[in-house]
């Protein structure tokens, strides 16, 4: 937690109403001097009746500014005094309340062009925001930032505030409008489907000018994975662009070396710093690794590289590892920040992941010098005096220039990585937020089912289960409704729209590999609650928060890709695939209707839009239904299921049916009278309902398959 006040017996001076909060960042706040209110009627209220302005103070538990400015500003008390008498001050967990903090966000963006996290906005008692920007140094920083210390913004903005409060009410109406009319603008008069193969194409010739062709990526620094964007090369490349599978290529292949991806621990940091992946901001993100593991399998899928299939497999065994809950959630993420050594006064960056050339002398010995040359580890390090590892050569190099054979290296790389990883977990552990967030699993739900067959393992289809379980269990109402988040048996706020689509996607994946009706039963009853609550024909798409949500200033409405894929990208997807499924020309409607209506925008800005365009792929492609009747654990299933859900078909949807199963069979007309002829599995390849001849061996399945 975030302060230096304590009593004579060590304990906290200062305690908040966020000692209440179930979120583990607002709890991070609980011992600040800032009176801190969660976001809800009891602050606005307050504001309201004391007429003061709202400072709503937005975050999350891994990042590390944040961390940054509360040590500087909210925990010093002096600046608390001013907040405390100048505002209402709210603080948000942006990962509980997405909503709060696209709302934000998207006015910070409008006033300043930019945006990031910490984010902290000033707004008028009823929510209008007037005034904000992301860190604020504190006095003695402010000149090296350039930028006025969070005192002088304070006394400012409280000043104006008293002073010119018309002014301040009518440029946030206008900017609230402008808002609003960004997220209720309507599909464009007579918006149609664009071409797949145009549309494909297209993108990658404009991502092209984007690249990085020495080191992969798109754009400069800072440097993320974009997990979505390299998704939808890997879709271009299956319509035959010839640039997209090199570009694909080269930046998964230098992330997987770079220092972005942990070379002891599997997975990947949030992103890096520099433009050659080296330096990371050090905090981990279950979306992250649940998105980049489906890409890494993928890739491996298509090219058959074993480098690929290693990180897909590293990546999932860092989840399961170190971010699943015992029965059977994931959790949210782990800090940038920890303590350097046991009772270190102060946590720092990286500190859990860095190494000095003595260190690795200390636990490898003799095979020291070879490990350091082949993990980039100097004495002058590549990050404050100490290593980050990557791997800046091929191996087959750092064996030439050595003199050392290529087998030697490589025990030497395996063995020095185990014993690494063995002392590293003695250190102190960076601090785990342990909420679960819907969408988030429903990332990692769809990510394990899918390495099932690829990957040969029947214990990622467990895990698949497990996490399907704990979402449709605890975190669902007694009246069916999906919660957002849970942490520790309480419940956060109603899901929004993400939630909905991506728990979906991973259901509809889990029911392909393994087979349960339950899930797909699950997925039609949750996809129908999702356009009730979500779907507005006034603007053709899906808006981000329920009809009976809370009321906000503007309902939130985001159809771009950003770390994670939107919930109107998503849910295009999934219509698209139960529409398949279900035969619902609705949904297949109101999935292209809203594609439609961004056509313009994916063409024009393809790397904000990766998932999007990937639900314009299939909305424009043969979509093939494919139906697998057999008893999940016989061979001649489990062969037919190789074929199908082994090989990377993005065109497909999958459903499944156990001889005699006959609410199964009642879910959906695709399903009713398939059978295993003749007592052996039976797959059915069907376009639009009309099928071919039943295929009982993986040879006739995939002729059918292509």
């Amino acid at each position: 937690m975030h302060t230096r006040h304590r009593d004579a017996q060590g304990k906290p001076k200062y305690t908040n109403r966020l000692i209440n909060a179930a979120s583990p960042y607002l709890w991070q706040h609980a011992h600040n001097p800032v009176d801190w209110y969660e976001w809800g009627e009891e602050a606005l209220e307050r504001a309201r009746r004391e007429d003061k302005p709202i400072l709503v103070s937005i975050g999350y538990a891994a990042c590390h500014w944040c961390h940054v400015m509360a040590d500087e500003s909210f925990d010093d008390e002096a600046t608390a005094a001013i907040q405390n008498a100048l505002f209402v001050n709210i603080k948000v967990d942006r990962e509980e309340r997405p909503d709060l903090d696209s709302l934000y966000m998207a006015a910070v963006q409008a006033m300043t062009g930019q945006g990031g996290w910490p984010l902290n906005v000033f707004c008028l008692p009823d929510g209008t925001p007037f005034f904000g920007g992301t860190y604020f140094p504190p006095d003695a920083k402010a000149a090296r930032y350039r930028a006025s210390s969070w005192k002088q913004v304070l006394e400012r903005v409280a000043e104006v505030y008293r002073t010119r409060r018309d002014e301040l009410a009518a440029s946030g109406t206008d900017l609230v409008n402008h808002i609003r009319r960004l997220a209720s603008a309507g599909a464009a008069e007579g918006a149609t489907l664009p071409d797949g193969d145009t549309l494909l194409h297209g993108a990658v010739a404009a991502l092209s000018r984007q690249f990085d062709p020495q080191t992969g990526g798109f754009g400069g620094a800072p440097r993320f994975p974009q997990a979505n964007v390299l998704e939808a090369l890997l879709r271009a490349h299956r319509r035959g662009a010839p640039a997209a599978l090199p570009m694909l290529e080269l930046t998964l292949q230098k992330m997987a070396r770079g220092g972005i991806y942990d070379h002891l621990g599997g997975g990947f940091h949030r992103y890096s710093v520099d433009a050659r992946w080296l330096v990371p901001h050090f905090e981990k993100m279950l979306y992250d690794n649940a998105l980049l593991a489906r890409v890494y399998l993928e890739a491996f899928q298509v090219t058959g590289r074993p480098l690929y299939r290693q990180i897909a497999v590293e990546t999932l065994a860092y989840m399961v590892r170190d971010l699943r809950h015992p029965e059977g959630g994931f959790y949210s993420s782990e800090d940038a920040d920890s303590l350097p050594y046991p009772g270190a006064p102060h946590a720092e960056e990286g500190a859990f992941y860095v190494w000095t050339p003595d260190e690795v002398r200390e636990h490898l010995g003799e095979d020291a010098a070879l490990f350091c040359h082949l993990y980039d580890i100097s004495r002058a390090g590549n990050f404050e005096g100490r290593n980050i590892l990557n791997l800046p050569r091929e191996p087959d190099e750092v064996a030439r220039v050595t003199g050392a054979p290529l087998e030697r290296l490589e025990q030497v790389a395996r063995e020095g990585r185990e014993r690494l990883f063995a002392a590293r977990a003695r250190r102190p552990r960076p601090f785990r937020d342990e909420k679960i967030i819907t969408s988030w699993n429903g990332m990692a739900l769809r990510a394990f089912a899918e390495a099932a067959f690829p990957l040969g393992s029947d214990t990622y289809l467990e895990i698949a289960r497990a996490c399907a379980d704990f979402l449709l269990t605890r975190l669902r109402r007694s009246d069916g409704r999906l919660l957002r988040s849970w942490k520790d048996g309480r419940g956060g706020p109603a899901a929004f729209l993400e939630d909905y689509a991506l728990l979906i996607d991973g259901l509809l994946a889990l029911h392909a590999a393994d087979g349960d009706p339950r899930w797909l039963a699950e997925s039609f009853a949750l996809a129908d609650d999702m356009v009730a609550l979500f779907w507005d024909d006034a603007i053709a798409g899906f808006y981000d928060t329920a009809r009976d949500h809370e009321a906000l200033v503007v309902r939130p409405r985001d159809v771009g890709d950003n770390a994670t894929p939107s919930g109107n990208s998503v849910a295009a997807e999934v219509l698209l695939r139960l529409a398949a499924l279900r035969g619902r020309d609705d949904y297949r409607q109101r999935a292209e209707t809203l594609i439609a209506g961004q056509a313009r925008m994916l063409a024009r800005f393809p790397a904000g839009f990766g998932r999007l365009l990937c639900a314009a792929d299939l909305a424009t492609a043969p979509v093939r239904e494919v139906v697998i009747a057999g008893r999940p654990e016989a061979e001649d299933t489990r062969a037919l299921l190789d074929v199908a859900l082994g090989a990377y078909r993005p065109h497909i949807v999958v459903a499944r049916i156990c001889p005699g199963d006959s609410d199964a069979a009642a879910l959906t007309p695709l399903l009713a009278g398939r059978e295993a002829i003749g007592g052996m599995a039976t797959a059915y390849v069907c376009a639009g309902f009309v099928c071919q001849l039943p295929a009982q061996t993986p040879a006739a399945l995939a002729e059918q398959l292509g």
